[in-house]
C-alpha cells in the first residue's frame, strides 16, 4: 500500500455519526484530573476513544505501558514533560505524540495547567475512567481532595490492558 491508496476498511459496525462538545459530553473527576470522554468504545464500536484532559502543575502518571492500545496525544494548551521508551521530550500547543502499544511512558505537567486530547486506539483507558471516577460536578480542575479515590491496582491495570512499570520515575519531582 502507498500513501495514497485508500484500505478498503468496512464502516464501523452499528455506528452512526456524532458530534460531542467539551461542554455537553460526559465528565469525571479522577485524581487530580478534568476528564471529559467525546468518544467512547460505544461510539466508535470498539475502534478508538477519544478524552478531553485537564490537569494542573505535576498532575501526570507513572511509567506504565498499554498493552493492547496506541495511544495519542494532542497538546491544547500548556507544557508538559513525556517520557517516551527512555527519551524525555517537552510537548507545548500544536504538538502531537504517539505512544505505540507496549512502549513504556508517563508525562508530568510544567505548566500551571496543561490540557490535551488523549487518543485510544482501540478504545480502553475510558472504561477505566466511566468505572472509577466520579461524576464532575463542574468542568474544572477537581480541588484537592474532591477525589479521594485510590490509583488503581493492578487488577484493575491489567483489566484495562494497562502494566504499571516498576523502577525509578524518573519525571517524578525527586528524580534529579
Amino acid at each position: 500500500m502507498t500513501t495514497t491508496d485508500t484500505p478498503d476498511l468496512p464502516a464501523i459496525p452499528g455506528s452512526a455519526p456524532f458530534i460531542h462538545n467539551v461542554d455537553c459530553a460526559p465528565a469525571y473527576w479522577w485524581l487530580d484530573i478534568l476528564w471529559v470522554i467525546l468518544a467512547d468504545a460505544k461510539d466508535t464500536g470498539g475502534r478508538y476513544s477519544l478524552m478531553y484532559e485537564l490537569m494542573p502543575k505535576g498532575s501526570g502518571p507513572g511509567p506504565h505501558k498499554h498493552t493492547w492500545s496506541d495511544e495519542t496525544y494532542y497538546m491544547l494548551h500548556g507544557e508538559v514533560s513525556f517520557l517516551v521508551g527512555e527519551e524525555i521530550r517537552t510537548a507545548r500547543q500544536g504538538d502531537f505524540v504517539m505512544v505505540p502499544r507496549n512502549t513504556r511512558h508517563a508525562f508530568r505537567v510544567d505548566s500551571e495547567t496543561a490540557s490535551f486530547l488523549n487518543g485510544y486506539t482501540p478504545a480502553s483507558l475510558e472504561a477505566a475512567v466511566i468505572e472509577l471516577a466520579l461524576p464532575a460536578p463542574e468542568r474544572v480542575i477537581p480541588p484537592k481532595g474532591a477525589t479521594p479515590l485510590p490509583r488503581m491496582t493492578a487488577e484493575q491495570y491489567r483489566r484495562y490492558g494497562m502494566d504499571y512499570v516498576p523502577g525509578p520515575n524518573p519525571l517524578a519531582p525527586d528524580a534529579a
